[in-house]
């Protein structure tokens, strides 16, 4: 990680937007292309180039995100042409910026869709979940999204990699109970963004806290709710005993610091999108390296892994004066799949959308090197079930420390997630 947020008030907007894009949808070709030696060809293909396209966050809530996972995968794109590319064919990675602005968003998507074979970049599950219809009914290319709502699951194209939100929570929770003395009668607060992401991630919080016996104190927050005080108060009055955080990581350095300040010294665990190492330069630096947790869907990008490591080295050779965040995994492990995508797809001799949607889901043990192993065969399924917990460290590459090995629990296990 979003990572990811949605707030109702622009489900409207969204809509509106859906319209008018439909309405000047183009049409489509007739058939696939043959292409030299039996290739087959189609959208997204033209002499021996792939453009895959980048719908990215790289000016607003997720700006910080959204940079990071975009070069990760421009330095993918790089070292993949540099070795030859995919059988003969080089790849080219087209990228807007949105903003996280769904107007944006779905004009972005009908502009690039004609264009290119798929998306290894999609931010946002509100505006994913948009277009989806047309993903599925129509467009029919692979959409890789930096998102983890379980409502995207049941597409055999847009395919979340990694543990959705609610899967991830419900594992953030446990981590909770296993090690910082939440029991069976506890109160456990969870602060949420209203719309997909947050409400997702409450499924996971509430499922869990029935079969532990928590009670979960809400409280619902807005994407421009920068100053957790009221939320942090009125928690504290609850009697809540830790809180689990599913917002963005302007809401986590508020919650984190005026909890500390007001001296309420309680865990608190965030999804995956919930931090950036950059919150370690600011006043609540230090609370957060004591109290503050994140349930991540892989190990950290400074974990130590010889491909962990080739990336950092290759990142800091190529952004030299940018930091180390876990978007950088999260855009290198969409890239990568994508890439081993088209591989395969080319080893059938077709590259065309259903080629490639047909390759990915021949992926059933997938792992570059960051401690999960992802399963693409089942499109109504999570790829994964674990979350690796990690707590901010600014003494460690990329800020943040591992303190729980990838582990699905006993409740994750079992769960089925809601789609």
């Amino acid at each position: 990680m979003n990572r990811t947020l949605a707030a109702r008030a622009a489900a409207g907007v969204l809509a509106a937007a859906l319209v008018l894009a439909g309405c000047s949808s183009k049409a489509k070709d007739d058939g696939d292309k043959a292409a030299e030696g039996g290739m087959k060809t189609g959208e997204g293909i033209s002499g021996k180039t792939i453009t895959l396209g980048a719908l990215t966050d790289m000016t607003g809530v997720y700006a910080t995100l959204g940079k990071s996972v975009t070069q990760a995968q421009q330095l993918y794109v790089k070292q993949l042409n540099a070795a030859g590319g995919v059988c003969g064919y080089k790849v080219e990675l087209t990228i807007r910026d949105h903003s996280y602005d769904p107007q944006k968003a779905v004009s972005a998507y009908t502009e690039l869709e004609p264009k290119v074979l798929g998306f290894v970049q999609f931010i946002g599950s509100p505006f994913v979940a948009a277009v989806k219809q047309r993903i599925d009914g129509q467009d029919k290319g692979l959409v890789l999204p930096q998102a983890w709502s379980a409502t995207l699951l049941g597409s055999p194209y847009i395919r979340v990699i990694g543990s959705t939100y609610d899967l991830e929570t419900i594992n953030a929770v446990d981590f909770l109970m296993q090690e910082k003395g939440i029991k069976k009668g506890d109160k456990i607060g969870h602060v949420y963004f209203e719309g997909d992401y947050g409400e997702n991630a409450l499924t996971g919080s509430e499922h869990i806290a029935k079969e532990a016996g928590l009670t979960v104190v809400q409280q619902k927050i807005k994407a421009t709710d920068n100053d957790m005080t009221a939320q942090v108060t009125a928690l504290k009055k609850a009697g809540v005993k830790a809180i689990v955080l599913s917002a963005g990581p302007r809401q986590a350095v508020s919650l984190v610091g005026v909890a500390a300040a007001s001296g309420f010294n309680v865990p608190i665990i965030g999804n995956n999108s919930a931090f950036a190492p950059q919150l370690l330069a600011t006043e609540a630096g230090p609370a957060l390296m004591k109290n503050y947790y994140v349930a991540s869907p892989s190990l950290p990008i400074g974990a130590d892994t010889p491909k962990a490591k080739k990336l950092v080295a290759d990142y800091k050779a190529a952004y030299p004066k940018d930091s180390l965040d876990n978007g950088i995994v999260a855009g290198w492990t969409a890239a990568s799949a994508f890439g081993e995508a088209l591989k395969k797809a080319c080893a059938s001799k077709d590259l065309t959308r259903e080629g490639v949607d047909k390759a990915l889901l021949s992926l059933d043990a997938y792992d570059i090197g960051f401690g999960v192993t992802q399963d693409f065969s089942d499109p109504a399924a999570a790829s994964s079930r674990e979350s690796v917990i990690l707590q901010p460290d600014k003494s460690v590459t990329g800020g943040m420390k591992v303190v729980r090995e990838a582990g699905a629990s006993k409740v994750a296990q079992a769960y089925t997630p809601a789609s």
